[in-house]
């Protein structure tokens, strides 16, 4: 008996790895999480499977159905949205699970800042632009942001900033980024990204409040910084034509020559 973590992905039916869908077709038992989860993907559970929505659940009564399905010998299936290295609550059911000996294993997701990349056809670091994206949140109330992890100390870099659960803030999310990045700096949010209603608004920092105006739902993903629709960067040197690489050699000493 295994306990199959998922990542379920940022909301499309089909944004699973096939890893992740012939787990769920295997095992008798699915747990997933019916607020972010998409119901379609319970279409591959296989027939008769106890599936269960933990929205509503504690911690401890999610545990009581995996200690069940353990006791049955059934293999669980358990369904997280996006990518379940950040913000999932994996990790303190993995340690409930280790202290309790049941076996388990984590098959990754697509995350909702990749999705939301996709959905404006944006590359997130831009050679020139920026080369390092930041996956942060602000605090709330079910955790708290630790001391050092401030907005403004990631926005001091310049990175492309890629911040969950905080358009309910945006003003305050606002008035940290600007002094850094400038009211200029184009943003973009997405909601939803990849489900059927999808929306997306670009603008500026300076622009953003008033481009969304009244309605902003806290399933949204802010994206800012430099890299976010721009055109003017530079060419990656990887595919110019005499760059010396190791699957094509240039020049009359390349420094791979035994390469074919």
């Amino acid at each position: 008996m295994t306990v199959h973590f998922i990542g379920a992905g940022p909301g499309a039916a089909d944004l699973i790895t096939l890893r992740g869908r012939d787990l769920i077709a295997a095992s008798p038992v699915c747990l997933y999480a019916g607020s972010l989860v998409p119901q379609a993907l319970l279409a591959h559970c296989p027939p008769g499977a106890h599936i269960v929505n933990t929205a509503p659940l504690s911690l401890d009564e999610i545990m009581a159905e995996i200690a069940a399905a353990h006791a049955a010998g059934h293999d669980v299936a358990r369904l997280h949205s996006g990518d379940l290295s950040v913000w999932s609550a994996m990790g303190e059911q993995l340690r409930r699970l280790r202290a309790l000996g049941i076996p388990y294993d984590v098959t990754p997701g697509v995350p909702s800042f990749a999705a939301a990349a996709a959905a404006l056809g944006a590359e997130l670091t831009l050679p020139g632009v920026a080369q390092s994206v930041i996956l942060t949140r602000t605090s709330g109330r079910a955790s708290a942001m630790p001391e050092g992890e401030t907005l403004a100390a990631f926005a001091a870099t310049g990175a492309t900033l890629a911040i969950h659960l905080s358009v309910h803030v945006l003003d305050r999310v606002i008035a940290e980024l600007t002094p850094h990045y400038g009211p200029d700096c184009p943003v973009a949010v997405v909601w939803r990204a990849s489900w059927p209603d999808q929306r997306v608004v670009k603008a500026t920092l300076d622009t953003l409040e008033t481009a969304i105006g009244a309605e902003m739902e806290r399933t949204a993903l802010i994206l800012v910084g430099r890299a976010i629709g721009a055109e003017s960067f530079d060419e990656s040197r990887l595919y110019a034509g005499d760059y010396d690489r190791r699957y094509r050699p240039v020049g009359t000493d390349p420094r791979f020559p035994d390469t074919v």
